[in-house]
């Protein structure tokens, strides 16, 4: 009764006040006639379909309108490109330097010139530069703060001799390089010093980001060689972006004594932020070094330092993007400190601004203009030119030192990675104008190139270097009952363990568990990741210190999480792999549902599966995920899919045996009971125990060993509705979509399923 006087006062005050409304704007035309004002008058030839058309042409035409559009269009061609090269196996940077390339001149310019117009009309590109420039410092301070300066301090005389030396051989062959193409190349008004030291920067630069993924999705993090590369490439980026410091104060000043100026002002600019700022600021970490979460007070501070140690560069000469990495390396030294300024900033530059930068580079690099083959034979030679200096010259530094030839080459791979610092040189040199858009392209081309062969040639540095010993984790396997426990969330990993516990018959020596997470590598950064492993096994190794377990744990950061566990599950050799089952996010909602359709449409795998029966692209409320299906399908090992309905204790197991086949149950069973009080119901679910001896034997067997704790039902005695007396059901995949016909998953009663493929 309540809600219906509510409904009528609603329609009441919303009627008075509509009638007062409708009679100000009747008495409101008097007003404009004793005005003057001219009303346009209504053509009513024109059609409103006409009229609505031509609104929405112009609405279209605003330049915040085609400023959205550009970056709508940029992110998704960025994201799904990247996320294309991901699959291959190469850094996501690549696919969104080629989409900046292929929204450029060069493809969809000369496919769909028209388009192309519209979309990236000249007037509007002042615009997107704006944009990417900001991204940049962004990134920029984001590079600064990564650099672990204290890694420096344990590997500086190993890692200045391979940097140092990685960075003057190829630099000297730029040198050399440009005084043959200097006549052809340089624009007219440049003089041969400015074109010589650009070129020198542009082939000795490395990309210290895509390096430091490249080596967390190789997981060699830990590794004597992951922290060689690691430490080379912090001291490679700090001597690159301090000479190209230098190299932009000689070409601005355009005179020795001006850039000595310039040079003399960074100098003290750069001793005030280390003397002076970063003091201030490691007291400042000091204070909020414990916080969960930083205030906007705080980050406003931060962005405060950031932004005037970039503007003061760019006053100096030497451009902003040296003092946004300069901020970012004096910042607090604590982890903690920099990892929460990191999240903050790192998804903003690399997701949205990063993209704009890299398809604003791909608008400016015509590859078109090399028309000819003399072009691109000169296109080759630099390319290999780039190559031998750079991945010559640090593999012979690191020889040099006394790394073995495997790690020389692996060094000299890592090194020779360009990757987006090159293309963030190569932007600086064409706004100064001291690159032709001739020879801009030539050198994107071998950034793409130089970045690329990065995974290809460690792939095959280690297949030439690979050992024939026997895997001593075979060996283990004979001896002990293996189990692989992969989770997703921290918390999901407790449970898991207490079902790892459970199936292993609480028999601690004849069990070994391996917990492993995988982390996506473009969910983190290298400050994150020690706290990531950390904060990943926490909740996992309390819970085995509660049951007793000892259990190892293996982290990997990976471009393919499932193909990561599966490649891990398939080759250690393992008895079990057990895992969670994830949710959908496209289910619940209608929305949802037509999303999930349309994903599944767009997948090759649900395409062919659906093609051949196997799978059907309309379904989208599985209880199984993907990742899931993913598992039972391509794994060599028995498979353990566990579905959570809030499992809190393990005293009431219930085995259903739906069909012969799962007479393998009944070996988990043997285990279960083994060492462990849990009550197990074994349920001739179709009456074919009675029929089958050999069966009905090994569950005697059981009742015998374990007469209080195991018992046979029969199908007679056996109601669905029991289900629901259980704290877990295990079962066969086949006997799950048998029994989940009979049920309705998700109700709150519902026992938690162990769902095993053998």
């Amino acid at each position: 009764m309540r809600d219906y006087k509510k409904i009528i006062i609603y329609v009441i005050v919303i009627s008075i006040f509509a009638l007062i409304i409708y009679f100000l704007i009747n008495n409101g035309k008097t007003l404009e006639l004793n005005r003057g004002v001219v009303i346009k008058p209504v053509d009513h030839n024109v059609s409103l379909f006409s009229h609505f058309n031509e609104t929405i042409k112009q609405n279209l035409g605003h330049p915040m309108a085609i400023l959205l559009l550009q970056i709508l269009t940029i992110i998704f061609t960025a994201r799904t490109f990247g996320f294309l090269f991901n699959k291959i196996g190469q850094p996501t940077v690549i696919g969104e330097i080629l989409a900046g390339i292929f929204l450029g001149p060069s493809l969809l310019g000369m496919w769909l010139p028209e388009y192309s117009s519209f979309l990236f009309p000249t007037a509007s590109l002042g615009n997107l530069q704006l944009l990417s420039q900001i991204g940049l410092v962004l990134f920029m301070f984001v590079i600064g703060m990564e650099l672990d300066l204290k890694v420096l301090k344990t590997k500086t005389t190993d890692a200045l001799v391979i940097s140092h030396i990685g960075i003057i051989i190829p630099y000297t062959m730029g040198f050399a390089l440009s005084f043959f193409i200097y006549k052809e190349f340089a624009p007219p008004s440049v003089n041969f010093l400015s074109f010589a030291l650009f070129m020198g920067i542009a082939m000795s630069i490395a990309a210290f980001p895509v390096m430091a993924r490249i080596i967390q999705e190789r997981n060699l993090t830990k590794t004597k060689l992951g922290t060689l590369a690691i430490t080379c490439a912090a001291s490679d980026d700090i001597t690159a972006w301090c000479i190209l410091a230098v190299v932009i104060a000689i070409v601005k000043a355009g005179t020795i004594t001006g850039a000595l100026f310039t040079i003399g002002l960074s100098v003290i600019y750069v001793l005030i932020m280390i003397k002076l700022v970063q003091p201030f600021l490691k007291k400042f970490g000091e204070v909020y070094s414990n916080k969960e979460s930083l205030g906007l007070n705080i980050v406003a501070t931060i962005f405060g330092i950031l932004l005037i140690s970039s503007l003061i560069t760019e006053v100096i000469g030497i451009h902003p993007l040296f003092g946004a990495f300069l901020a970012g390396a004096i910042m607090p030294p604590s982890i903690n400190f920099r990892r929460l300024i990191i999240e903050k900033i790192e998804s903003v530059s690399l997701g949205l601004f990063l993209p704009l930068f890299f398809v604003f580079t791909g608008l400016r690099t015509q590859i078109g203009l090399l028309n000819d083959s003399h072009l691109w034979s000169t296109c080759f030679i630099i390319i290999g030119i780039a190559i031998v200096g750079k991945f010559g010259g640090s593999m012979f530094a690191a020889k040099v030192v006394g790394n073995s030839w495997k790690d020389s080459l692996s060094i000299g791979a890592f090194m020779n990675t360009r990757g987006l610092m090159e293309l963030v040189v190569l932007n600086i040199g064409y706004d100064l104008g001291i690159l032709t858009p001739q020879i801009f392209a030539i050198m994107v081309l071998m950034a793409l190139f130089t970045t690329f062969m990065t995974g290809p040639s460690l792939d095959l540095i280690n297949y030439i270097f690979r050992k024939d010993a026997v895997d001593d984790v075979v060996v283990k396997a004979k001896q002990k009952f293996r189990i692989l426990l992969s989770f997703a969330n921290p918390q999901s990993g407790k449970k898991l363990a207490r079902v790892a516990n459970l199936v292993s018959g609480y028999s601690k020596n004849s069990t070994e568990i391996m917990a492993l997470h995988v982390t996506p590598s473009s969910d983190i950064n290298q400050y994150q990741l020690a706290e990531y492993e950390k904060e990943s096994f926490k909740p996992i190794k309390f819970e085995a210190n509660k049951l007793g377990l000892t259990i190892g744990t293996t982290y990997k950061v990976s471009n393919d999480v499932s193909e990561e566990i599966l490649s891990d599950a398939n080759s250690g050799a393992y008895d079990l792999m057990l895992v969670g089952v994830g949710q959908s996010v496209f289910e619940g909602t209608l929305l949802g549902q037509f999303l999930g359709i349309t994903a599944n449409a767009l997948s090759p795998d649900k395409l062919i599966g659906t093609l051949t029966g196997r799978s059907n692209i309309f379904k989208t409320q599985n209880i199984l995920d993907e990742k899931s299906n993913a598992f039972i399908n391509n794994s060599k090992i028995p498979v353990g899919i566990f579905i959570d309905h809030e499992l809190d204790q393990m005293e009431k197991v219930l085995l259903p045996i739906v069909s012969i086949s799962d007479v393998f149950l009944l070996f988990y069973a043997k285990k279960i009971i083994k060492n462990s009080n849990v009550s197990i119901s074994i349920v001739d679910y179709n009456g074919l125990i009675e029929a089958n001896t050999e069966i009905k034997e090994e569950i005697t067997n059981l009742e015998n060993y374990a007469p209080n704790n195991v018992q046979l039902v029969s199908r007679k005695d056996w109601d669905i509705i029991s289900i629901y007396n259980y704290d877990l059901t295990i079962l066969s995949i086949d006997g799950f979509n048998v029994i989940s016909k009979d049920i309705v998953m998700g109700e709150k009663e519902m026992p938690s399923f162990l769902l095993i493929r053998p």
